[in-house]
């Protein structure tokens, strides 16, 4: 199974996290299903061109949180994650990326109605353009 991830070596972030960041979204977002098979450490490594020891990092790290569960001689499946963690990390990552938005708007001395009025503008627009499935015909 090829699992989607982008690592970058140019990134100031360590690669095990870089992976294990992606691996963790691609989990509770729904992407990669309870019972899923994910790829041995060996074979993980080879398409990410990383080492066995990131993978076997990123896959205990995960494993340690609950997300993933290892039977020994038959692989390392996704576990089951409750709907309370999937919309926990779906709130985390929108309220990153806003947090960071209002800092940017700060820092160039924006005040709170003008930000509201590009949050406002930029929702429509994004709507408007269909950019997301779930914003569709939302207001």
């Amino acid at each position: 199974m090829h699992i989607p991830i982008q690592v970058s070596a140019d990134s100031a972030e360590p690669m095990y996290y870089q992976i294990e960041v992606q691996l963790r979204a691609l989990i509770l977002n729904g992407y990669l299903e309870e019972g899923t098979l994910l790829p041995s450490i060996r074979e993980f490594a080879n398409d990410l061109s990383c080492s066995v020891i990131t993978i076997r990092r990123v896959y205990q790290d995960l494993e340690n949180e609950g997300m993933l569960r290892t039977k020994q001689g038959t692989g390392t499946f996704v576990a089951k994650v409750g709907t309370t963690a999937r919309e926990q990390y779906r709130r985390e990552a929108v309220d990153e990326a806003m947090k960071a938005a209002v800092r940017i708007g700060l820092s160039v001395h924006y005040t709170a109605e003008q930000l509201l009025e590009v949050f406002d503008e930029a929702l429509k627009a994004v709507i408007n353009e269909g950019d997301t499935a779930e914003g569709k015909g939302e207001h």
